[in-house]
Formats: structure tokens, C-alpha cells, sequence
């Protein structure tokens, strides 16, 4: 069985996030999308636009000197524009380090991402380890 076109437009993200590769990601995004991030610390609000998106990312990578690495667990669609996606996320940020599973909602219109709503296992956890 074929996988749902929206499933393989989060994995194709998923795949130019690992890669560094932020023309092809922003290529999957409207250009208004908003990424919800929760919690208390430097990465929390809501990221308006894909420019903003695309610098928090960029961002999460130099706060982690590079070593934050995304491993895609699973990617579930409900065939009318909305997909959730687990993966397990690992980082290091000076003495600290942080492993923990996290989800993002995404909502779909027509072939990009317009919306992405972020969870995480322990949102005590991801608060220290940014702050």
C-alpha cells in the first residue's frame, strides 16, 4: 500500500531537517506557516512565517553546536490535511545534554505545511536544557 502523500511530504522534511537542507524545507512550507514551540525558554512562542521558521531551525542547530540529531519513530495521516508525526530527539548544549521523544502536529493545504503544533515528553526538561 502506497504511503499518503501527506505522510511523505512530513518525511521529506524530516529529511531535509537532518540534512541542514533549509531551501528544501522551506520549499514543503506556505510562506505564512506558524510553528507552535511550547514551554518556558528561548525557542517558546509561536515562529510566523517560513522565514522565522527556518531561522529558529537554523538556530537550534548552532545552540547545539550541531550535535542535535531528529530520529523519525512514525508518521500517521488522517487523509484531510492533518498528520502527526514521533520522533526521538538528542542534543547537547554546553554540560548538558537532553534525549527525549517529541511530536508535531502539521496541518496540510494544498501540498505544504501551513501549521505545526510542537509536544514534548517533558516539557520541564526541554525548558531547562534551552534555558
Amino acid at each position: 500500500m502506497a504511503e499518503h502523500p501527506d505522510c511523505t511530504l512530513v518525511r521529506q522534511g524530516y529529511d531535509a531537517f537532518s540534512r541542514g537542507d533549509m531551501d528544501t524545507l522551506g520549499s514543503l512550507m506556505t510562506a505564512d506557516v506558524v510553528h507552535h514551540v511550547p514551554g518556558d525558554n528561548i525557542f517558546s512562542g509561536h515562529h510566523k512565517g517560513r522565514d522565522a521558521c527556518l531561522q529558529m531551525y537554523r538556530r537550534l542547530g548552532e545552540e547545539t553546536s550541531g550535535t542535535m540529531q531528529v530520529e523519525l519513530e512514525n508518521v500517521l495521516a488522517d487523509g484531510r490535511g492533518h498528520v502527526m508525526s514521533v520522533h526521538k530527539v538528542r542534543a547537547d548544549r554546553g554540560d548538558r545534554g537532553m534525549e527525549m521523544a517529541e511530536g508535531l502536529f502539521f496541518t496540510i493545504v494544498g501540498g505544504k505545511i501551513t501549521d505545526i503544533d510542537e509536544c514534548v515528553e517533558d516539557i520541564d526538561v526541554q525548558n531547562e536544557f534551552w534555558t
